[in-house]
């Protein structure tokens, strides 16, 4: 590949890193209202515990902007990787958390998942292989 094409498609996976972060906060946060939410929370069926999910969302955006802070001041995101790990993890722990607690887990928490989650590997995948090849001509 051509150092344009290279530049292209790590631009393109920045945009989409970027989007995912903001989708990521943005779903976490408006999990807490009942109006603004893009999760079906059934509170009135299940009580308590779908408001556990929405702390767990809360607390996933609070982990996120941590990670975010760490990386920017410490100039690596390679860390993004472990992250879209755990994110990818976040679709079978919701359904198992579902099946435990016998309740109903909305469908869209796994394509959230699964999009925020392979957002933030490639992206990070892609800083560490573009590191790996610098460190390697120099």
């Amino acid at each position: 590949m051509n150092s344009m094409t290279l530049k292209s498609i790590k631009l393109l996976l920045e945009i989409n890193f970027y989007i995912a972060v903001f989708l990521l906060l943005a779903g976490c946060v408006l999990s807490v209202s009942d109006s603004y939410s893009i999760f079906e929370f059934n509170e009135d069926l299940y009580g308590a515990l779908d408001n556990n999910l929405r702390i767990i969302m809360i607390y996933l955006a609070m982990t996120e902007v941590a990670i975010l802070i760490y990386c920017t001041f410490r100039n690596n995101f390679q860390i993004m990787i472990p992250v879209g790990f755990f994110l990818l993890m976040m679709i079978i722990s919701m359904r198992l958390y579902g099946e435990i607690n016998d309740i109903a887990i909305d469908e869209n928490f796994s394509p959230f998942f699964l999009y925020t989650g392979l957002s933030h590997l490639l992206y990070g995948a892609m800083l560490r292989i573009e590191r790996k090849m610098t460190n390697k001509h120099q």
